[in-house]
């Protein structure tokens, strides 16, 4: 399947579940055992998200891992976060670069070469998440990149945080508000490559916390697979999300981070244990909503 929606749907057809675990890894929030088992950061962070990717290989059918959390280690985190999007790859599991890249021309281009194509030194990411708010102009190099590779991106339409609100919930002369304005131009930017199962390879972000927003948008942009933030620790939960699937129960991939990857182990067992207990509470929490 050379287009990325069409993967994505199959992957979550296969596993029960449209799903999405966070690799956000976080030097002092990793396991005693790792900390202690490995003095350089880079080194623990990259055996922990291996470690994630074992537990929940056969669970959930894509990992997102977020590459600030690499990128502060300079040019050795960078190094790892490739070779841990190489061993997602061979996991079977589809990867989510969440990188919020955004700029315009040349600029964009670059980030796209790099961070979609790899070039010839390495696979990028199934799916980028790229920041629309400079306008069309600076995801149109993403989107030409993306169609070229195979690949596919998320496009920030209404995010999660608070501090959004002020920003994507502003009314405009015409009725709309900013974030549905912002949808509007993805769906229109994404009518360019649908894939045969009716969705685009231009996904949109939407908040899990945002349900009211998610109805609205959800009919803005019916050719979108929605990247939904939010889930679980963040506050969002399984009725939070319904509005962002399809009557057809896809369209939607459901995220978690915290909630999975730094789940509380019991007992003596193993923290891999509780990442995978965690991953299948995901998955049968969002598979209980579209039955």
């Amino acid at each position: 399947m050379h287009h990325a929606a069409d993967r994505l749907l199959h992957a979550c057809d296969t596993t029960g579940a449209p799903v999405c675990v966070g690799l956000d890894p976080v030097l002092e929030k990793l396991p005693a055992a790792i900390r202690e088992a490995y003095t350089g950061p880079v080194d623990a962070m990259e055996v922990f998200c291996y470690g994630v990717l074992d537990a929940v290989k056969d669970i959930v059918p894509a990992v997102k891992p977020q590459i600030a959390c690499f990128e502060r280690y300079g040019s050795a985190g960078y190094a790892a976060y490739e070779r841990v999007v190489g061993a997602a790859h061979q996991s079977g599991l589809q990867v989510v670069s969440d990188a919020k890249r955004g700029d315009i021309g040349t600029s964009s281009a670059h980030y796209a070469a790099g961070l979609i194509s790899g070039g010839d030194t390495w696979r990028g990411g199934d799916f980028l998440t790229v920041n629309t708010y400079l306008g069309t102009d600076g995801i149109e190099p993403f989107f030409d990149a993306a169609q070229a590779e195979g690949a596919g991106l998320f496009a920030l339409v209404r995010t999660s945080n608070p501090g959004g609100d002020a920003l994507q919930g502003l009314m405009l002369d015409d009725g709309r508000t900013v974030a549905q304005a912002v949808a509007d131009q993805v769906a229109a930017l994404g009518e360019r490559s649908v894939g045969e199962r009716g969705y685009s390879l231009l996904g949109a972000v939407v908040g899990a916390t945002k349900p009211a927003d998610a109805i609205a948008l959800r009919q803005r942009m019916p050719q979108q697979i929605f990247l939904v933030p939010g889930y679980g620790a963040q506050g969002g939960g399984a009725d939070d999300v319904r509005a962002c699937f399809n009557p057809d129960g896809a369209g939607a991939l459901i995220t978690a981070s915290r909630s999975v990857i730094y789940a509380p182990a019991s007992g003596d067992s193993p923290w891999t244990h509780a990442v995978r207990a965690a991953a299948e509470t995901l998955r049968d929490e969002i598979a209980a909503i579209l039955r």
